[in-house]
Parts: C-alpha cells; sequence; structure tokens
C-alpha cells in the first residue's frame, strides 16, 4: 500500500512552483537572463537556487509591500524570510530544516489548519494537552501524524506567538510560559524523528534537527515574525 504524502513532509522536488522560479530571476540585477531557460535549470538542478534565495535582490524583492504575495507562493514567501531571521551560516541540515519551516508556515497561513493534525480532518485542537492525550490513544501512524503536529504547533507557538504567550502569563497569570511550548515542541519532534514513518518520509534528520536546535529555530521564527509589522 502507497502511503499517502501529508502536506507537512511536501519538500520536493520540484522545492517550488514555477512562478517562484520566473520570480525569483525576473529580479535577477544581471541583464540579458533568458528566463526560460533559468527556469528549466532550476527546475533539473534544484542546489543552484540556494544561493539564490540567500541573495539581497531577493530579499528586497520579497519585502517589497507592492510585490509580496502576488507573484511568489507562501512557501518561497518564507523561506527568503527565515532565512535572513537565522544567524550564521547554512549547512546541509539547516536548509533542509529551513525548506521544512517554510512550507509549515505556508500551510499555516490558514488559520484553521494551524488547529488540525492534518489538513482534510474536522476536528480542531487549540492546547497542546488535548494533542497529548490524543497522541496516547491514537495508532502508530495516527500517533505519528499527531507527535509531528505537537512539534510543529508548539514551535509556531513558540516563535510566531511569543508575545501572545509573554502577555497571558504575565498579566493573565496563566501557568505555561514559552519554555513549556519549547519543552513539548524539542520532545515531541524527537519521539517523532524515532518513528519508521519519519524514515520513510525523509523527516527524520529534520525533527532530529529541530529538536536539537528547536531554540535556534524558535528564535528565528521570533525574529521574522516581529519583522512583519
Amino acid at each position: 500500500m502507497t502511503m499517502q504524502m501529508p502536506d507537512f513532509a511536501r519538500l520536493g522536488p520540484p522545492a517550488f512552483e514555477e512562478r517562484d522560479l520566473r520570480f525569483l530571476f525576473a529580479h535577477f540585477p544581471v541583464p540579458g537572463v533568458d528566463l526560460e531557460e533559468a527556469v528549466r535549470l532550476a527546475l533539473e538542478r534544484p542546489t543552484t537556487l540556494e544561493s539564490l534565495l540567500e541573495s539581497d535582490y531577493v530579499h528586497a524583492a520579497i519585502r517589497d509591500r507592492q510585490l509580496r504575495w502576488l507573484e511568489v507562493s507562501p512557501k518561497l514567501y518564507f523561506n527568503v524570510l527565515l532565512r535572513r531571521s537565522l544567524p550564521d551560516s547554512r549547512n546541509t541540515a539547516t536548509r533542509r530544516s529551513v525548506h521544512y519551516l517554510a512550507n509549515l508556515l505556508g500551510l499555516f497561513v490558514r488559520s484553521e489548519r494551524v488547529c488540525r493534525v492534518q489538513a482534510d480532518e474536522e476536528q480542531s485542537y487549540h492546547y497542546l494537552v488535548d494533542l497529548v492525550q490524543e497522541a496516547a490513544q491514537a495508532g502508530p501512524e495516527r500517533g505519528f501524524y499527531v507527535q509531528s503536529h505537537i512539534g510543529n504547533y508548539a514551535l509556531w507557538l513558540a516563535g510566531v506567538c511569543r508575545p501572545w504567550i509573554d502577555y497571558r502569563h504575565r498579566y493573565k497569570r496563566r501557568p505555561v510560559d514559552v519554555n513549556y511550548y519549547c519543552r513539548m515542541g524539542r520532545s515531541y519532534y524527537a519521539t517523532a524523528s524515532r518513528h519508521r514513518m519519519a524514515e520513510q518520509l525523509g523527516l527524520r534528520p529534520v525533527f532530529q534537527d529541530l529538536a536539537q536546535r528547536f531554540d535556534y529555530y524558535r528564535g528565528g521564527l521570533e525574529k521574522m515574525a516581529a519583522g512583519w509589522a
């Protein structure tokens, strides 16, 4: 039986839509670029895109308020902005994790997706404790999806929603602070990484990296979210 690819695991190839590639090369600061040929080569050799995604000109074009969201997919938009928000140089593990998180953020722009384990579900989970209970009661396949979502949801909350968490903890006397979400995210990414489905879907190294360097990626998400205003 062929395993259905969950939306959070769709990392390519191709990594980006054709319209994203056209955007990247249309804003290339060197005259005379053959747009059709450049797109064809990028589709054939995805690794050639890495330097473009790190470039100043792409970042400036993405940040242009007259262009963003109009010409590119959310996946490309977040891929470029998240790279700018993460310090230090890139290695293979970091690049892979950034692609994963950019895809995830592209899914989470739909508010209903944030609280659902899978896109086609009706059930919503607004609290990690409910997800933990669901994971404990689930079978092996369902358990993997829930464990993955706990990691994803915890990272999204601790990074993108950090001011909201701090406000509720400080002024609303809520018992959990951002450290709670960090502990949950690290723990469940690590658990999901050991599942056989993580290996089958190519997510084991991603989840291991996110578990080990949760604070690094959380900080990048927080910095990126602060820059949206």
